[in-house]
């Protein structure tokens, strides 16, 4: 990520325009920052949902309850 931060202010201070790979490269340590934030919100995720099962479901119900009374009325 670091890399990815030194090559956008290179380009910012008007140094030399990245070549290809540089601009590749740069996509890369993108794309794997990105999949490592999804793989962290994806475990605090099913942390949640192992650690609390019914008071995921009772919270699910009653929202569930308040919008069919919504609906109704």
């Amino acid at each position: 990520m670091g890399e990815l931060l030194d090559r956008l202010n290179a380009v910012d201070s008007g140094a030399d325009a990245p070549t290809t790979s540089a601009i590749d490269q740069a996509a890369d340590l993108f794309h794997a920052a990105s999949h490592a934030i999804n793989e962290a919100i994806e475990a605090v995720r099913g942390r949640w949902t192992r650690q609390m099962p019914l008071q995921a479901l009772a919270v699910a119900f009653l929202i569930g309850v308040m919008t069919a009374r919504r609906r109704r009325a």
